[in-house]
C-alpha cells in the first residue's frame, strides 16, 4: 500500500539515501528528471516547501517507489500479489506493478502535482473530515450541502471537498447536527472535486500518448473500488482520479476478501496502517519508511 497527499514530513528518505546506493541512485535520478532538488526538500524543508502539491506528490511517489525497490531487492516482498495506493499513491502503485517505468511515473505524478496546485490557485476550495458518521448519511449531507465526498478512507472517516464557505457551513450544520466530529482540514484546496475540473483536459493530453503496460500485479483502482488491468482502463482511471472520490476503504476490503492476508504500507507515518486496522483489526498490516524499517523486516514473513 503506497501513501496519498498528506503522509509527508521534512526528512523522509534521508536515512534511506544515506544508506543505500540504489535509493541514491533513485533520488539522485528524480532530481535530474525534474530539474530541481527534490531530494533537498524532503531532506531539509522547509515544511512549507514540501507541502505545495506539485512538490508533495512527486516526493511521496519517489519515498514509495524507494522503499519497493529496497524490499525488492531484499526479497522480503517476493510474494507479493497486490498493489495499491490511496489517491496519489496509485500512481506510486501502478509503477511498482510495471505500468510504467520509474522515469515515466515522475513525470505523471509531477505534472499531476502541477496542475492541481494551478487548480487551487485558481479557485477557493478545502476539505473537512467527517469522523463517526456512515457514507449514505455523508452522502445525503454533501447533496445537501452542495459539496462533495472525496476521500472514503475507512469505516466512519469521511472527507469532503468543494467551495471554502460551503464547506465552511458544512462544518458548522455537521457539528449542529451532533455528528461526532467535523474538522476543517489544512490542505491548499478542494481535491477529489468539481473544483479540480481545470485540470482535466491538460491531464487527459499529457496522458494520451503515454504507453502503459498490463500491471504485473493484481491492482485496485480508488476510483471504483475494483480490480484494474486494462491499459485504457487505467489512463481512465488516472484522469478520472482528479475529480471522483477516492473509495479506499472499498479497495482494502476487496483486498482482503481476494485473499489478502498481510498488508505493507510503504509511506510515511503509518496513516494506511491505522486506516487499515480500522477496516478490520483482524488484518496484518506492518509500515516500512525508514532504514531501519527496511533492514528490519524478515524475509518471507
Amino acid at each position: 500500500m503506497f501513501s496519498g497527499q498528506g503522509a509527508h514530513k521534512v526528512g523522509m528518505g534521508k536515512d534511506l539515501y544515506e544508506n543505500s546506493p540504489l535509493a541514491r541512485d533513485l533520488f539522485d535520478r528524480a532530481d535530474a528528471i525534474l530539474g530541481w532538488k527534490l531530494s533537498e526538500v524532503c531532506f531539509e524543508g522547509p515544511e512549507e516547501a514540501l507541502t505545495k502539491t506539485e512538490v508533495c506528490q512527486p516526493a511521496l511517489f519517489l519515498h514509495g517507489y524507494v522503499v519497493f525497490k529496497l524490499m525488492q531487492e531484499s526479497g522480503a516482498i517476493n510474494d507479493a500479489a497486490v498493489v495499491m495506493g490511496l489517491s496519489l499513491g496509485e500512481v506510486t502503485a501502478l509503477a511498482a506493478a510495471g505500468v510504467y517505468d520509474f522515469e515515466t511515473g515522475l513525470e505523471i505524478v509531477a505534472e499531476r502535482g502541477r496542475l492541481m496546485q494551478k487548480a487551487c490557485e485558481s479557485s477557493n476550495g478545502s476539505m473537512a473530515a467527517i469522523i463517526g458518521v456512515d457514507r449514505e448519511t455523508v452522502a445525503a449531507f454533501c447533496d445537501e450541502q452542495d459539496v462533495e465526498m472525496a476521500n472514503l478512507n475507512c469505516p466512519g472517516q469521511i472527507v469532503i471537498s468543494g467551495d471554502s464557505a460551503k464547506i465552511a457551513k458544512a462544518v458548522e450544520v455537521g457539528k449542529e447536527r451532533g455528528f461526532r466530529r467535523v474538522m476543517p482540514l489544512k490542505v491548499a484546496g478542494a481535491y477529489h472535486s468539481r473544483l479540480m475540473r481545470p485540470a482535466y483536459a491538460p491531464f487527459e493530453a499529457f496522458l494520451a500518448d503515454i504507453p502503459l503496460n498490463r500491471p504485473q500485479y493484481t491492482v485496485y483502482s480508488t476510483t471504483t473500488g475494483k480490480t484494474i488491468s486494462d491499459p485504457d482502463d487505467i489512463r481512465k482511471s488516472l484522469l478520472s482520479a482528479l475529480v471522483s472520490p477516492v473509495y479506499w476503504e472499498d479497495c482494502m476490503v476487496a483486498a482482503a476478501a481476494d485473499g489478502a492476508d498481510l498488508f505493507y504500507e510503504l509511506g510515511v507515518n503509518g496513516v494506511l496502517k491505522g486506516q487499515l486496522r480500522r477496516t478490520n483489526k483482524n488484518l496484518a498490516c506492518e509500515s516500512f519508511e525508514t532504514w531501519a524499517d527496511v533492514k528490519g523486516v524478515e524475509v518471507g514473513c
